[in-house]
């Protein structure tokens, strides 16, 4: 479980990171080594363009795939993750095949929880170990680069991410996608094709939502 190339100088690292590191060593979690940092080695920060967070994997085995609200191609969408797809369609016309969303992360968009592991069977069991500084860090460092897309869903990701959203970035926040909170303005949002306009405006290549 060695940090990413890429991101490894964060703050995180040095400070957070190894006790999380030795309490994973003597616990079952998800998704699992190879696959709890599957957010950061799926892009640098140079590529990130876009940013949307989740809390903590899903705590079913086989089901995460360590990157925010994504699954692995078999598993079916979960019921947030569905919401989301319906979004999509009303926007954009189409959703991809399956819930795993790694071609997403391929573009520039980055889908980090501010947990990166959970306990199999017991959702948000790891929120409290110190992961929340990861986002924050990594967030500030791809901010460096140039400005962001920020897509916040619901008040966990807009407290997360307090203060970072800067004038130059973009920013789309509404309610959280699950069933609970979904009519409460994140149907209707169309924040897929109003990034892509953002993103043309600023002489980048739209995010490919579809697939």
């Amino acid at each position: 479980m060695k940090p990413p190339k890429h991101w490894a100088h964060l703050p995180f690292f040095r400070n957070d990171w190894p006790a999380i590191r030795d309490r994973l060593a003597n616990s079952a979690f998800l998704p699992g080594p190879d696959q709890i940092f599957a957010a950061l080695e799926a892009t640098t920060p140079e590529e990130v363009r876009v940013v949307i967070l989740g809390q903590d994997p899903y705590p079913t085995p086989g089901h995460a795939n360590g990157l925010a609200f994504s699954v692995t191609p078999e598993t079916p969408l979960p019921r947030s993750l569905k919401n989301i797809f319906r979004e999509l369609k009303d926007d954009l016309g189409a959703a991809p095949p399956t819930g795993d969303l790694s071609n997403w992360a391929r573009q520039g968009v980055l889908l980090l929880n501010s947990a990166l592991s959970v306990t199999p069977g017991n959702a948000g069991a790891h929120a409290g170990w110190g992961w929340s500084s990861l986002a924050r860090d990594a967030v500030a460092e791809a901010q460096r680069h140039h400005p962001l897309a920020f897509l916040i869903w619901g008040n966990h990701a807009k407290k997360t991410l307090a203060g970072l959203p800067r004038p130059q970035d973009m920013v789309i926040a509404t309610a959280h996608p699950s069933p609970l909170s979904a009519r409460r303005g994140f149907f209707g949002s169309r924040p897929f094709s109003r990034i892509n306009a953002w993103l043309e405006s600023q002489g980048q290549p739209p995010i490919d939502w579809t697939r």
